[in-house]
């Protein structure tokens, strides 16, 4: 790569990740584009010049962020437990775990009002995440761990479930929210009636 592609993609990292803090910070809305640039230490117009709109700048981040939720799902898929029903759990309480742990960021994944492209990149990751668990829930039917079902409608079901479940947890404005331990408890219960394995 010449210089000026290194200079160029250098940049576009350094606006990618200053949208990354300032979400992480205040949401979506707190990243506007005068201070992504601000915080990324370039000139206002720079942006237009790596991204066609702010909303580009976001669905490319989202993309990133959301590839790798879904491989850190991937791999609670495949952790060494009891029953495949145990791994669709695994696969939820990481994600809970995870947003809970940065909520600011997750709660612009999940909730927070975007641009419709953004939008658009979220009802993807929604997809890819129902199609891990579709995975999983064919598996416990095989197993015979789970009756006979719609596996795509309950997995787009428990995808939605537990993302409104961590709505309010999430918000700016939750006061008191539940512990993750409480959170944790009752997704394991919400899950396992939602599949039909029983609590």
């Amino acid at each position: 790569m010449s210089s000026s592609g290194i200079a160029e993609a250098t940049t576009r990292e350094r606006l990618l990740s200053a949208a990354r803090e300032l979400t992480e910070e205040g949401g979506y809305a707190a990243a506007s584009v005068v201070a992504i640039t601000q915080r990324a230490g370039l000139a206002s117009g720079t942006l237009y010049r790596h991204f066609p709109s702010k909303a580009e700048l976001f669905v490319e981040l989202f993309r990133t962020v959301c590839q790798r939720e879904l491989e850190v799902g991937r791999e609670a898929a495949e952790r060494d437990v009891d029953s495949t029903v145990e791994r669709i759990e695994s696969v939820l309480q990481t994600f809970a775990e995870r947003a809970l742990r940065n909520p600011r960021l997750a709660w612009a994944l999940i909730a927070e009002p975007v641009d419709p492209l953004v939008d658009a990149e979220r009802l993807a990751y929604r997809s890819h995440y129902a199609s891990l668990l579709a995975a999983g829930l064919r598996a416990a039917i095989a197993a015979g761990e789970v009756p006979e079902q719609n596996v795509d409608f309950t997995a787009a079901a428990l995808v939605g479930g537990v993302g409104e479940a961590l709505v309010g947890p999430l918000s700016p404005l939750a006061g008191h929210p539940p512990s993750s331990a409480e959170i944790a408890a009752s997704m394991r219960s919400f899950v396992r009636r939602a599949v039909g394995a029983g609590v």
